[in-house]
């Protein structure tokens, strides 16, 4: 069995599943978002009065971190008073972050654990070893009744990335080249997992950045084995004993997929879709100008990313009548990057910072874009009217690629401030 089938099989009491199997599975942490008030009203239309495990489940504020309107901050209220009632021992309010980020800094998610959120982009904690995915709200209260969910055994396709990044390609140039090969629709309710020298060498935000975006694939969760940089970080925060999943060496892939990140360069993903990637050598020569720049969310949120952009601000200032949105992923990381002085670095480059969250990535509040306005963006997804108006046009890129592209008023390969720094 491959460690995602171990892991359904552990949870649903089996000793074995296999692909396109129905099977009942305990879920380790449940966690609700602050769009999905709805959960609560279908667990008391269902006749629930308390959770399954007040331990095992939280309620994240951070699509809406502070509220924009007042039905938010009702939304927010009777959401308080669900986790009051309840005494949920974790609830993450609007002084903490994104769900993916917060959850992982407190411990909560482990390898070997099935995680469910009501969130697309919990295929995140595949970087973890844990298996991760979304579910919408009836699914979530029924989770909270009863602390299980029915789950069909996916198939699982390798991406195997083998090989060493040059200068100016990051973990989100990788994820989008792989995105522009397997396409949107590549691997529809299958799960990833991620293989090669270059995962086994990859750092945690890294590895973050590409199961996050396995679902931009449909992927249902996305999976890595855990290597020492994984186990480092869980060792001191796994509130619970955890079981490291390691697949059989006989297990056949639905299907593979290898890549050389040595041959990559700095890519883009174009309007209006995820799969719309391009190399940046052949998106800059159009001197695509630029309204607004945004760094953050659950994809690239976090301390090393913001240090890439600092990094290449430092010193110097965006055009006048640019914008440079900041969003910290948590309330950790951004007091990180004010303890290392990320944080002042932007502001004297005319960063705006935002509080810790989802921000503009929602298209709500913090950063939303006007009709003809265009935004380079560290985020996660680019289709109309993601993060404003339906008129507005999204590129997708590394942080690093944001800010050197804002600095220069147009879309700009990044490596050029790289290697001046180096040398």
């Amino acid at each position: 069995m491959h460690a995602i089938e171990k892991i359904l099989a552990k949870n649903s009491g089996r000793a074995s599943v296999r692909a396109g199997e129905i099977v009942t599975a305990k879920v380790d942490f449940a966690e609700i978002n602050d769009l999905y008030l709805q959960t609560v009203t279908s667990f008391y239309e269902m006749g629930g009065e308390t959770v399954w495990d007040n331990t095992r489940a939280a309620f994240v504020f951070d699509h809406y971190a502070p509220c924009p309107t007042i039905k938010t901050a009702e939304n927010h209220q009777a959401m308080r008073e669900f986790a009051k009632k309840n005494d949920l021992r974790y609830h993450f309010d609007i002084n903490t972050g994104v769900c993916h980020q917060v959850m992982a800094e407190a411990g909560v998610i482990y390898p070997g654990m099935i995680v469910v959120a009501t969130d697309s982009h919990t295929t995140t904690h595949g970087a973890f070893g844990a298996l991760g995915t979304g579910c919408g709200a009836t699914d979530m209260a029924c989770i909270l009744l009863s602390g299980e969910m029915w789950f069909r055994v996916p198939e699982i396709i390798e991406v195997r990335l083998d090989g060493q990044p040059p200068v100016g390609v990051y973990p989100k140039d990788v994820v989008l080249t792989v995105l522009g090969k397997l396409r949107a629709d590549g691997a529809v309710y299958k799960a990833i997992d991620f293989t090669g020298s270059y995962i086994d060498s990859l750092d945690v935000p890294g590895r973050m950045t590409i199961c996050n975006m396995a679902v931009e694939m449909g992927a249902k969760t996305a999976y890595m084995q855990p290597n020492d940089a994984v186990l480092a970080y869980v060792k001191d925060r796994a509130v619970r004993p955890f079981e490291v999943m390691h697949t059989d060496e006989d297990f056949v892939y639905a299907e593979s997929h290898l890549f050389d990140v040595s041959a990559m360069e700095p890519v883009l993903a174009c309007p209006h879709s995820v799969d719309n990637v391009h190399p940046i050598s052949r998106i800059e020569p159009q001197g695509i100008e630029l309204n607004q720049g945004y760094i953050g969310s659950c994809t690239n949120g976090r301390t090393s990313d913001i240090a890439q952009a600092a990094a290449i601000l430092k010193g110097r200032r965006i055009p006048k009548f640019a914008r440079l949105i900041v969003v910290p992923a948590s309330a950790a990381v951004l007091q990180e990057c004010m303890d290392k002085g990320y944080i002042q670095t932007l502001i004297d480059a005319g960063a705006t910072l935002v509080s810790p969250g989802c921000a503009a990535c929602l298209g709500t509040h913090e950063g939303i874009l006007a009709p003809g306005e265009v935004c380079i963006t560290s985020t996660n997804r680019n289709f109309c009217g993601r993060m404003g108006s339906n008129r507005a046009s999204l590129y997708l890129a590394s942080p690093a690629t944001v800010a050197a592209s804002l600095l220069n008023g147009r879309i700009t390969d990044p490596r050029r401030y790289l290697t001046r720094k180096e040398s």
